[in-house]
């Protein structure tokens, strides 16, 4: 493939899956420069390696490429190994399914909507990166458990029990402040 046409299939089925690299970077590293940064560096790898990337899975490809610079950066830096998760209870829940629901339309439920995404967006970033990778891919990124399993790199299980428990996690800890 011509380094042209390479440029220009880069731009038509990489580039338009850039906000949700950076939404998950910045999800997994809690800083917007470090998540600039890795998502720099990712879309690098995903133009050297774009030969390895069909069409119709450019999104999970992507995103799988993203999450490895992620988590490359988090070990350089010490923090957030995937085998060092706490175990919490498993049970589903909708939790973050109500919190992306339609606006209210008085002022005040507009205010107390923006106080509640404010504190569940606080409650994700303090999820250990593990349970937060998966809640953000599969709750934020809408993408299913089979493409959550092939980015994450782990099996199918793992991805629902992860999910699980980091819907418990936030459960408690909205409970936790509403009490």
């Amino acid at each position: 493939m011509s380094e042209d046409s390479g440029t220009r299939r880069f731009e038509r089925i990489v580039l338009p899956h850039l906000d949700a690299a950076y939404n998950l970077a910045r999800w997994l590293l809690r800083r917007d420069q470090d998540a600039e940064d890795v998502v720099q560096e990712a879309m690098l790898r995903a133009y050297r390696s774009l030969d390895g990337c069909r069409e119709a899975t450019a999104r999970p490809w992507l995103l799988r490429i993203v999450r490895n610079a992620a988590w490359d950066s988090l070990n350089a830096a010490g923090a957030g190994k995937v085998g060092n998760l706490v175990d919490c209870g498993v049970e589903e829940g909708d939790l973050i399914a109500n919190a992306f629901t339609d606006p209210p339309e008085s002022p005040e439920d507009l205010a107390a909507a923006a106080e509640d995404r404010a504190l569940l967006d606080e409650m994700i970033a303090a999820l250990p990166a593990g349970f937060r990778e998966v809640l953000v891919l599969r709750e934020l990124e809408e993408l299913s458990y089979r493409e959550i399993a092939e980015i994450a790199g782990i099996p199918i299980g793992t991805v629902m029990s992860r999910l699980a428990r980091a819907r418990d996690m936030l459960r408690s800890a909205w409970r936790a402040r509403h009490e």
